[in-house]
């Protein structure tokens, strides 16, 4: 057996408890899946995926200790990713009803871009100070510091594909058509519930302490 697969192992169940607990990805997500569509919610799960690589990052390269020791650059980080989420949120609060002829294909002519949605589950991800403590733990404790940069980076590369895998499969699951059509028919509703969650997900955010 290579001496780095029980680690790897590890990592693999650590990284599956975290990304399938209920956050701020799955709760964007999910509404991009129900209001957009399933492109735009793997467009936006790819981003996600990809804000894997900032946290792997400055993990390799230490950051992470330094914004974990350092109240001033924790504080202004996750302020960033509490009001971002709380713009998101205010956004979805805003939606409005609508008619029942726009339920098939609702918001066709407003989808976000590719570049739009790649940019939201990027940030949303990227900026989650909770997902700097996750790996700062599992960079420091749960991979032996010992551990050759070539393969904690391998362990980081399949974090992050393996996240993009997953939010992708929820795009699917909720971007069904059946699924969405049920979701739709409470359209704004939904909106405003999803709106509600990113705010208190960003209150929430904002109160997150620092690794002592």
């Amino acid at each position: 057996m290579h001496p780095y697969f029980s680690q790897f192992l590890t990592v693999v169940l650590v990284h599956l408890l975290a990304v399938a607990s209920p956050g701020p990805d799955f709760a964007v997500v999910v509404r991009q899946s129900i209001v957009y569509g399933r492109k735009t919610a793997i467009w936006t799960s790819l981003g996600v995926g990809s804000g894997i690589f900032i946290h792997v990052g400055y993990s390799l390269l230490g950051i992470g200790l330094l914004v974990s020791r350092s109240i001033a650059l924790f504080s202004v980080m996750k302020m960033v990713c509490a009001l971002y989420l709380m713009y998101l949120g205010l956004g979805a609060l805003r939606a409005k009803p609508m008619n029942r002829a726009e339920l098939p294909g609702k918001r066709e002519k407003n989808l976000p871009t590719t570049a739009q949605a790649l940019r939201t589950g990027f940030f949303t991800n990227g900026l989650n100070p909770k997902a700097t403590l996750f790996f700062l733990s599992l960079f420091t404790v749960v991979i032996d510091p010992a551990t050759p940069l070539l393969i904690q980076a391998g362990y980081g590369l399949y974090m992050a594909v393996a996240t993009a895998l997953w939010f992708t499969g929820l795009s699917l699951l909720f971007g069904h058509g059946s699924v969405r059509r049920t979701f739709l028919k409470i359209g704004h509703w939904f909106d405003r519930l999803t709106g509600v969650v990113l705010i208190v997900l960003g209150l929430k955010v904002a109160f997150t302490e620092r690794v002592h």
